[in-house]
């Protein structure tokens, strides 16, 4: 079966976000269907010896291997590039394997790497204990002091790596300034956009290199697939990425990438309505717990930051209750409507205690200057009737002496 040609990006180009999540991409089959297709095969017949050679010597156009190329998978590639606004995007089999494929694809022995403090538990593992296993050298800083960035600059510094808002603290990097430092040095940003989206935060509009994604957060948002996806321009993708995910196999299945691209097409629609659920959840909790930060909340340090950089406040927050551990996971118990779970971006509200689960595999003390203490709560706000979430918390905070 021949595939048509994909989409002229001279006429995508023109489209607008929601547009892009629901066509971008598509390639369709002789057969003209409307929904993408599902192109479940590990590998691909030639018609002759000569075709198959040529493509593998990069001489002619199609599928070699499915751990190289997919059709599902290309198709969901071109769309999150076109709604990031790059000009390529590899997909990954999970969000932690576009993370540690962005970095190991450009870094080696003798190298220096400047990552943000605050992080995903995963993340920092990446900088603190796996890179350094490698002969990488690493330095974290605080990555809302812009002057941070600028001192940790080595010459032999490569890569600029942060997640803005980042997990769980809801810290902002102020992707502008930071991505200007990297820049004039000749170092590669590289961001996870997970807790935004390109919705909310495109950072290559603010001269970030790379963006990184867990797709298995709001880009599916419905809990049913782990994906991950790098963006960038074409040479890295090709020339820098490629050859890393073509060797090492951090390959996404056509079955989950299909998932992401029917997620996609609600994408907009999602995050925004959670986006405005979460603002009034926020409002409620403001009042109700010693500590609340959500980027959309004037509360929050950086809300002047957030109004500049993101659309939206987005679905997750942070809340910190004085009680530590004891009092969280009382609060966690008496949940009737939340569920208890350590994902985020799904259409459900969640809640997790991530000293106890996300970050559970760093030492207290590197979770203590995270600002991951705890007392801290992080809430995933979904679909759900906002009035129906702000109830179950009133009630499971009374419960827990709050």
């Amino acid at each position: 079966m021949k595939r048509k040609a994909g989409q002229d990006r001279s006429i995508t180009q023109h489209w607008r976000p929601a547009t892009l999540a629901v066509r971008g991409g598509t390639a369709r089959s002789e057969w003209g269907e409307t929904s993408e297709a599902l192109f479940i095969t590990s590998g691909y017949s030639y018609d002759n010896a000569a075709e198959v050679a040529a493509r593998f010597a990069g001489e002619a156009e199609g599928m070699t291997y499915s751990r190289l190329q997919n059709p599902t998978v290309q198709m969901l590639e071109e769309r999150i590039a076109l709604m990031e606004g790059a000009e390529a995007c590899r997909a990954m089999a999970t969000g932690m394997a576009a993370m540690t494929a962005a970095l190991l694809c450009q870094l080696q022995q003798g190298d220096h790497l400047v990552g943000g403090r605050a992080a995903f538990g995963s993340c920092r593992w990446l900088t603190d204990t796996l890179l350094p296993k490698f002969g990488i050298e690493t330095t974290i800083v605080d990555g809302t002091d812009n002057q941070a960035w600028v001192d940790a600059v080595r010459p032999n510094t490569k890569v600029f790596f942060f997640e803005t808002p980042a997990n769980p603290t809801m810290e902002l990097v102020d992707l502008e300034a930071v991505c200007d430092i990297a820049r004039k040095h000749g170092i590669t940003s590289v961001v996870d956009n997970a807790f935004a989206t390109p919705l909310l935060q495109r950072p290559l509009e603010y001269g970030a290199d790379v963006v990184a994604y867990s797709a298995t957060k709001m880009m599916d948002g419905q809990g049913r697939v782990l994906a991950g996806a790098v963006c960038g321009t074409e040479q890295f993708i090709e020339n820098t990425l490629l050859s890393f995910t073509r060797n090492t196999g951090p390959t996404l299945a056509p079955f989950n990438a299909w998932v992401v691209l029917k997620g996609l097409e609600t994408l907009e629609l999602r995050i925004m309505r959670q986006s405005e659920n979460a603002l009034a959840v926020a409002r409620f909790l403001e009042s109700r717990v010693p500590t609340l930060l959500y980027p959309g909340l004037p509360s929050h340090p950086q809300f002047a930051l957030a109004q500049k950089q993101m659309k939206a406040g987005g679905t997750i927050m942070a809340m910190i209750v004085d009680g530590g551990r004891a009092q969280a996971h009382a609060l966690l118990d008496a949940l009737e409507l939340v569920d208890i779970s350590n994902n985020i971006g799904d259409s459900r509200s969640l809640m997790t205690h991530p000293a106890s689960t996300t970050h559970a595999g760093l030492s207290p003390e590197t979770r203590e200057s995270m600002g991951v203490v705890e007392g801290m709560l992080r809430l995933n706000v979904g679909l759900d009737d906002p009035q129906d979430v702000i109830d179950d918390l009133d009630q499971a905070l009374t419960r827990a002496g709050l």
